[in-house]
């Protein structure tokens, strides 16, 4: 049983549901995102994704685009986001850990030796967003293989049939995107979360993780609500915004967001 499986079935027997993290690796700082991810896990975090820092994340919206701008420019490269995985699994090796980025540094680096690299390192799972599950039947195996979860998005717009297929390609969970649009924007609607959510448990025996949208304590517990996980982004990313010059600053303040969201979601 891989890290995120055994992960989803110990929260469900808790009658819990998952806090996933997100934060881009580098960001701003290659020193600083070890030390982060640690303070998320004592916080309450169950999975955590690290962004891989890329020139053009197009699903991302201005938050996570600046933060893949301060991370390239400290020179955050894919090689660098796997050494700060194996650096991380010195001292917690329970945590599951999923890249999230996109094709081309993969490209650069070759799938095969990317998979046997996330093994290397100890990552759980990979979310490429712009490897759609119809052009994955070369490259899946390679990842299923070695025991590396390949996680979709799922958006609004999603059809059925797309979502089976998804399904059938996928491991690990789901991640269902709550808006049209990008990370950070726009407001939720909690009930046609619901209602999309029920749909694709119709489709897909995975657990289903939530995100885009979630800002706050009070947003985090209503999608906790309705889904197995809800992953937080922008709201912690921007954190190294607003610290670039204290990075020191940056661990407890993503901790206490995170804190607040476990304490919600936990509450009967």
């Amino acid at each position: 049983m891989s890290r995120i499986e055994a992960c989803f079935a110990t929260l469900k027997e808790q009658q819990r549901k998952a806090l996933i993290p997100y934060i881009t690796a580098g960001d701003p700082t290659k020193a600083i995102t070890v030390p982060v991810m640690h303070a998320m896990v004592e916080a309450g975090a169950d999975v955590i994704e690290l962004g891989v820092p890329f020139s053009d994340p197009m699903a991302d919206g201005p938050v996570i685009q600046k933060a893949c701008e301060r991370a390239l420019a400290a020179g955050t490269g894919l090689r660098d986001v796997l050494a700060m995985v194996t650096e991380f699994r010195r001292d917690n090796d329970k945590t599951p850990v999923v890249l999230m980025g996109y094709l081309n540094p993969v490209e650069i680096m070759g799938y095969e030796r990317f998979a046997d690299a996330c093994v290397d390192a100890g990552v759980d799972g990979v979310l490429l967003v712009d490897l759609p599950p119809e052009e994955c039947d070369d490259v899946a195996p390679l990842f299923k293989a070695r025991g590396v979860d390949l996680i979709f998005l799922i958006a609004p717009t999603t059809t059925d049939a797309r979502i089976s297929r998804i399904a059938g390609a996928a491991s690990g969970y789901l991640y269902y995107v709550s808006l049209k649009g990008v990370t950070g924007s726009a407001s939720l609607n909690v009930e046609e979360v619901a209602r999309r959510v029920e749909t694709i448990r119709n489709l897909a025996q995975l657990p289903i993780g939530v995100g885009f949208g979630i800002k706050d304590a009070q947003s985090a517990r209503a999608v906790s609500q309705v889904s197995d996980g809800v992953v937080v982004g922008s709201a912690l990313v921007n954190q190294s915004a607003e610290n670039v010059d204290t990075p020191d600053r940056i661990a407890p303040a993503v901790a206490a967001i995170l804190a607040d969201m476990r304490a919600a979601m936990d509450k009967q």
